[in-house]
């Protein structure tokens, strides 16, 4: 049987992991150990919430030092059994999933660090045949289960990530800090910062502020604009003397991808020289 291809959300936006639903099988392709740590962590508290039961699969390392690194956060579900951490090679995971279901957990989430030694790199018959079969584990009518499989994009090339993420319904993302609906703000991991998405104005300035103080003592800050539809002039204000409640001597704010209509107010009002401000086109 050829491995099955699984295609029906690769190359779209992220979804955030919030926004996962019985049935997801994603891929977390983290950028650095903050990114997983902030994702991986509201997968696991958003389940515990639900009373989902939590299985962790580890490939690389036995079990047991894993449950030792998760213990910090998670020694409860840990200890009464509602997370295991299980070894991927001596685990049939359709089975673990149905044996919580039966003892009466109204739903499962997986996940666990995808290493390329026990999976395959992607783009190998092993590593479709793997994410297959967690496929359709978690995928399977009526079963209320979801998977994020984490990768570190630092040991994959272009096309490994993009084999990645056809193997998968596409990608999870950190959940936004803040969204009303006219402004969403997104952490960013690499380099630290903020996407900004909607409109900054009277209305969500106050969140945008908040936000920002979340990042005094980051040594640099990179605010991606490029979502941006709508900045008033307080707005942009609060953009430029970001670093006066900074305690981080000489950093830089990175305004990357600014739209046209913002660019243009932050030359009239002459604050393109500001220091510490530099502004960033599209890669």
């Amino acid at each position: 049987m050829a491995p099955e291809q699984v295609r029906h959300r690769s190359g779209g936006p992220a979804t955030p992991v919030g926004e996962m639903r019985a049935g997801d099988h994603l891929c977390l392709a983290y950028v650095n150990d903050e990114e997983r740590h902030a994702v991986l962590t509201a997968f696991l508290n958003d389940g515990l919430r639900a009373g989902h039961a939590l299985v962790y699969l580890v490939d690389d390392e036995p079990a047991g030092a894993a449950a030792e690194r998760l213990r910090h956060g998670f020694g409860a579900a840990l200890g009464d059994g509602r997370l295991n951490v299980l070894s991927t090679a001596e685990t049939d995971l359709d089975a673990v999933i149905g044996s919580a279901l039966a003892r009466g957990h109204p739903g499962v989430r997986v996940t666990g660090e995808a290493s390329p030694s026990l999976r395959g790199w992607p783009g190998t018959e092993r590593f479709a045949v793997f994410e297959g079969a967690v496929h359709r584990a978690v995928t399977r009518p009526g079963r209320p289960a979801m998977a994020l499989c984490q990768y570190d994009r630092r040991w994959f090339t272009g096309d490994h990530l993009r084999e990645v993420e056809d193997r998968h319904g596409g990608r999870a993302g950190a959940d936004a800090v803040f969204d009303d609906g006219v402004l969403a703000i997104v952490p960013l991991f690499a380099p630290p910062g903020l996407r900004l998405s909607g409109a900054i104005d009277e209305s969500t300035l106050p969140a945008l502020v908040e936000a920002l103080r979340e990042f005094d003592d980051a040594a640099h800050l990179c605010l991606d604009l490029s979502r941006l539809d709508f900045c008033d002039m307080d707005g942009l204000r609060a953009l430029i003397r970001v670093n006066e409640t900074s305690t981080v001597l000489d950093r830089q704010v990175i305004l990357r991808s600014m739209p046209g209509c913002v660019e243009l107010m932050l030359r009239a009002s002459g604050w393109d020289t500001a220091p510490g401000i530099v502004a960033e086109a599209a890669v």
